[in-house]
């Protein structure tokens, strides 16, 4: 295995593993701490940045750049469309995912947005029909954009 895939693959697991964490912590808590969400983006920029300038390609860079800020703005603008119904650890995690996914491509991007919107939704649905939530039950999103996020990855 070439030593940048090599990288690429300890990022990832790294990644995976605070994903994880904060499934978990936002299930349980409706939260999702700036503690660890904000070091990632951090990380993840540092990472993007670090290849570009060892591969002398900054196309990865760009994209994931451009996917954090299309991800992160479209999240932003719900939360202030939504009066309170998405987080901003919602909006701090998108930007994490869309600097992931937009490192991956176009299509890992709007692969991962959109299967956290259908998965949350069959989720609120299953929910409804079992009658253990009404249209008004608050439901953690961040677990449905970390896991459309790696379904995104893996089909890409």
């Amino acid at each position: 295995m070439a030593l940048h895939s090599a990288l690429v693959l300890a990022a990832h697991l790294a990644l995976l593993c605070v994903g994880a964490r904060l499934l978990v912590i936002d299930a349980r808590t409706h939260r999702l701490p700036n503690r660890i969400v904000l070091p990632t983006l951090a990380g993840v920029l540092l990472l993007v940045a670090l290849e570009a300038l060892l591969l002398l390609d900054a196309t990865r860079l760009l994209r994931s750049l451009a996917g954090m800020l299309l991800l992160g703005g479209f999240f932003l603008a719900l939360r202030l469309l939504s009066r309170g119904g998405m987080g901003g650890g919602d909006v701090k995690l998108a930007a994490v995912l869309g600097a992931v996914l937009g490192w991956h491509g176009w299509t890992a991007l709007a692969l991962g947005a959109a299967s956290a919107f259908l998965l949350a939704s069959l989720y609120a649905l299953v929910l409804m029909l079992l009658r253990r939530a009404t249209g008004k039950t608050r439901i953690a999103f961040g677990p449905w954009m970390i896991v459309g996020a790696v379904l995104a990855i893996a089909a890409s």
